[in-house]
């Protein structure tokens, strides 16, 4: 698997040298290759991914933290970048959202590595703990950012907790996705949920899509 074409990560805090693209992309290829190799995270020792990688390991060090913080930024790289919201409407934005979310889970099917990377990631509460920080948490959040835009325009009712509609929207493809490996994931099921959805959430008056 290569993370060349991956979207950009987050920028962190400053230390020490200015980061170097080529080199961080060796690194996160490093680890990849490792864990494509078999190698268990718990095994993968700094040191072995510098020497994988082909740089020492205050390299490493100088870009993150310890392996949890490197092991985030490989699973980051090794997803699709985060989608480009239309704009257009809460239920447009929503459907592109749960679009992105089929489409991973399809990628995750595809590849065994991602797949026992997650399981393992699981095991570890610390690694997991930071995967979920920097990367589920903001994702639900920009959902929930979503629904708030659509009660302010009139799309979704007031009354409607937006941290319990934002489960409801996302849960149904989370559970495909993720927990039912045998559910299908079929083009269009985006909208179908989000339709259903929105049929006992939005406000009586106003018109359909």
């Amino acid at each position: 698997m290569t993370l060349a074409d991956s979207g950009p990560r987050s920028a962190g805090p400053a230390r020490g040298r200015p980061r170097s693209e080529a080199v961080e992309s060796a690194i996160l290829e490093g680890v990849m290759k490792l864990l494509e190799d078999g190698v268990p995270l718990a095994e993968l020792s700094i040191e072995r991914i510098a020497r994988t990688a082909g740089v020492g390991k205050a390299t490493i060090y100088r870009r993150w933290n310890g392996k949890e913080e490197l092991f985030v930024d490989v699973m980051r790289a090794a997803e699709p970048p985060d989608p480009e919201l239309p704009g257009t409407s809460m239920r447009d934005d929503l459907v592109v959202l749960l679009e992105s979310v089929r489409r991973r889970g399809l990628r995750n099917r595809s590849s065994a590595i991602l797949h026992n990377v997650y399981a393992q990631m699981k095991s570890s509460p610390r690694l997991w703990d930071a995967y979920h920080t920097s990367v589920v948490s903001p994702r639900r959040e920009l959902g929930k950012q979503v629904l708030r835009r659509g009660q302010a325009n009139g799309e979704l009712r007031a009354d409607i907790d937006i941290d319990l509609a934002n489960d409801m929207f996302t849960g149904p493809m989370l559970l495909r996705a993720v927990w039912r490996q045998d559910a299908e994931l079929p083009e269009g099921l985006a909208e179908q949920i989000v339709d259903q959805v929105l049929a006992g959430l939005r406000p009586v008056s106003s018109p359909q899509p």
